[in-house]
């Protein structure tokens, strides 16, 4: 029988990432930008083509590993919109995304502090938003991404087990900790949303706008 670890190992392994993953997810670790695993970006690609989004708020671009993914399950004319607040890896970003074949116009970077950027988006005009960003913030951007999600929108806080310190509430944890507990709640209790807490990667917290 296969051990929890085991079993992780083979499920990150199980799709082998191309050249162009490869370069963004090396440029975002150099810099500290803790990229999304490859498990955990296949699960995006997958949720992004089911819903055929077209229109897609990634919150953290880093050096563009989960916009790869997002954009490969997108439909052929939709657009991320990736919001950061570092220039450097947007630049990064934006790089990898050209060399992939998505011209400009699949791609909005916008550089900026998310909570001030996202209160200037429309209202139910997304079909996908997803966060993998500061975990501090994560109630706020729950609040904005079920503004803007439409019905049948998908969200996604990638994440949310912070390393399995989430699941260990009698333990004295930072900010950040108490935060993605704090949303992970807030998701669970809201009937708005039909939600799920998935084991992949750092944990993935998905849901449905009803």
């Amino acid at each position: 029988m296969s051990t929890p670890a085991g079993a992780a190992a083979y499920a990150e392994g199980y799709l082998a990432e191309d050249d162009a993953c490869g370069e963004a997810r090396a440029l975002g670790t150099a810099a500290g930008a803790h990229p999304i695993s490859a498990a955990g970006g296949a699960a995006l690609s997958v949720l992004a083509a089911t819903i055929s989004a077209r229109a897609v708020v990634e919150i953290g671009t880093g050096a563009g590993v989960s916009g790869l993914y997002l954009l490969r399950g997108m439909a052929g004319d939709g657009t991320l919109t990736t919001i950061d607040v570092d220039p450097e890896l947007q630049r990064s970003a934006r790089r990898t995304f050209l060399a992939a074949g998505y011209g400009p116009g699949r791609a909005r970077l916008i550089n900026g502090m998310a909570l001030e950027v996202l209160p200037r988006l429309t209202d139910g005009g997304y079909d996908l938003v997803v966060a993998d960003a500061v975990p501090a913030e994560y109630p706020g951007y729950l609040a904005e991404a079920i503004r803007l999600l439409r019905p049948g929108g998908v969200l996604v806080l990638e994440g949310v087990l912070d390393g399995g310190r989430v699941a260990e509430p009698g333990a004295a944890h930072g900010p950040g900790t108490a935060a993605l507990r704090e949303t992970a709640a807030l998701v669970r209790d809201d009937e708005r949303l039909l939600s799920a807490l998935l084991p992949v990667a750092d944990g993935m917290l998905c849901a449905v706008r009803r």
